[in-house]
C-alpha cells in the first residue's frame, strides 16, 4: 500500500478503507471504474481528518451518499471516495415534530419515521433512493414538492470553521440545487420540521405515490432517477419523447420507454455509453424544440 494508503488507514478507527473499489458497486446506475481509495468513516473527526489528509497532500476527494445520483467514468475516480457508515444513519424524533437525521440515513427511512409518529410534510421523500446528504446538497424532490419545503436546519462540516449549524434559509436553495458545495462543506445531518397528521392520510399518500412511482417509472432497471434537469415550462421526459427518442439506445444505455425522462441500464452498459446518450439526447432535443436539457446527474471521475 502506498504512504498515503498508510496514513489514511492509520486515521481510520472504526471506518473502513478499500483500494481500487469499483464504483459499480456504490452506484445506482451500477457502472463506474474503480476508485484509488474508498474510505467508509464512522466519526466526524475521522471524516475530518481524511479530508485533512486529502488537503495536505493535494488529494483530489468526493463525498458520497447513496450513489443515486452519480455517473462515474469506466476508468474510475483518482483521488478518494468518501462514505459516510452506518453511524451517520441514525433518524429520531424531537421535541414536537420534528426529525433530526444523520447524512447517511436514506429519505425513505425518514419518511417512514415521520408516518410512525403520524408527522406529514415528508410523504413526497418515501419513493426518493438517496440518502439525507446528497438530498440536502441538491434538494431534491418529487411530485411537487422539495427538501426546502420541510427542511429546518443542516448540520455540516466546514474545512476552515469545522461543524456549523445552518438554518435552511441560509442555503440558498433552489431547483436541485444549494450553497453547500461551492462552500466546501459535507452535510452531517438535518432536521426536518414536519406537522402533525392523520397516520392514515399519510399512508395513503405514500401507497398513492408508490402506485404512480410504479406505473411511471421503470424501477426494474438501473438508473439515477431523472437524468436531466426539468427546463422552465417543459417537461424533460415529453420533449425527449417527441423528440422521437423513447427506447433509443447506446450499447447497453437506453432512454426509457415507459419515462422518457429515464436513462436507464439495460444490463452491462458501460459509463461511456450512458454519457454518449445523454449527448445523443441534449442535442436532437436541442434540433427539435430549441430546449437545451441540462444533466441532474453529476459526472465523476475518468470517463
Amino acid at each position: 500500500m502506498s504512504n498515503f494508503g498508510q496514513m489514511l488507514r492509520q486515521i481510520l478507527t472504526s471506518g473502513r478503507l478499500l483500494t481500487d473499489e469499483p464504483m459499480c458497486r456504490h452506484t445506482t446506475f451500477r457502472v463506474g471504474g474503480p476508485a484509488d481509495y474508498y474510505v467508509e468513516v464512522e466519526k466526524e473527526s475521522e471524516l475530518a481528518e481524511v479530508l485533512a489528509l486529502c488537503r495536505r497532500q493535494s488529494m483530489a476527494y468526493y463525498v458520497v451518499g447513496n450513489g443515486s445520483n452519480l455517473l462515474v467514468g469506466d476508468r474510475g475516480y483518482r483521488g478518494v471516495i468518501v462514505a459516510l457508515g452506518k453511524s451517520f444513519s441514525e433518524v429520531e424524533i424531537t421535541e414536537g415534530s420534528k426529525i433530526r437525521a444523520g447524512a447517511g440515513a436514506l429519505l425513505s427511512v425518514v419518511a417512514k419515521a415521520a408516518l410512525r409518529e403520524a408527522l406529514t410534510g415528508m410523504e413526497f421523500a418515501s419513493g426518493i433512493p438517496g440518502t439525507v446528504g446528497g438530498a440536502v446538497v441538491m434538494n431534491a424532490g418529487a411530485y411537487g414538492s422539495e427538501l426546502a419545503d420541510v427542511l429546518g436546519l443542516v448540520r455540516v462540516f466546514d474545512p476552515v470553521k469545522g461543524v456549523q449549524i445552518i438554518p435552511a434559509a441560509e442555503l440558498e436553495l433552489g431547483y436541485r440545487t444549494s450553497n453547500i458545495p461551492a462552500r466546501g462543506q459535507v452535510v452531517l445531518g438535518a432536521e426536518f420540521w414536519l406537522k402533525p397528521g392523520k397516520a392514515t392520510e399519510i399512508s395513503n399518500r405514500m401507497e398513492e405515490l408508490a402506485a404512480k412511482r410504479k406505473e411511471k417509472q421503470p424501477l426494474e432497471y438501473p438508473s439515477a432517477g431523472s437524468t436531466f434537469k426539468r427546463p422552465e415550462g417543459h417537461f424533460a421526459g415529453k420533449l425527449i419523447e417527441e423528440a422521437g427518442l423513447a427506447g433509443f439506445s447506446v450499447g447497453e444505455a437506453q432512454v426509457s420507454k415507459k419515462h422518457c425522462g429515464f436513462i436507464i441500464n439495460r444490463g452491462s452498459a458501460t459509463a461511456s455509453d450512458v454519457r454518449l446518450l445523454c449527448r445523443e439526447v441534449q442535442q436532437r432535443v436541442q434540433l427539435q424544440s430549441g430546449v437545451e436539457l441540462e444533466l441532474e446527474v453529476k459526472l465523476l471521475g475518468d470517463f
